[in-house]
């Protein structure tokens, strides 16, 4: 059975640093991704990556602030987050796919992880 769980999530104040986890149970994905989820709003893409990791995209409000990467031989991906701000706050979704396309959706991916909270305080 596949599975996805994610770690590493927190309280930060504004302006600090978080590094999320997600292993995996197998290697096959040609894709990772991290979404985020508010209270009241809907689940949203913060970024993806491709098998080899040389392809990523991210969402707006990431770029800059965000690095994801990947670690095939260890089943993992990771969602680097700095200058963390209080809109930030979010439970933290990994996400794979073993297609590709249409990666900002959260109809892409097959398979998700339970979340990790992040939450930023002013």
């Amino acid at each position: 059975q596949v599975w996805l769980k994610e770690s590493g999530g927190g309280l930060v104040q504004a302006g600090g640093s978080l590094t999320l986890s997600c292993t995996a149970s197998e290697q096959t994905f040609t894709f990772y991704a991290w979404f985020r989820q508010a209270p009241g709003k809907e689940r949203e893409l913060v970024a993806a990556v491709s098998w080899t990791g040389s392809s990523t995209i991210y969402a707006d409000s990431a770029k800059g602030r965000c690095t994801i990467s990947r670690d095939n031989a260890k089943n993992s991906a990771y969602l680097r987050l700095n200058s963390l701000k209080p809109e930030d706050t979010a439970v933290y979704y990994c996400a794979a796919t073993r297609a590709g396309g249409a990666l900002r959706t959260t109809l892409r991916y097959d398979y998700w992880g339970q979340g990790t909270q992040v939450t930023v305080s002013s």
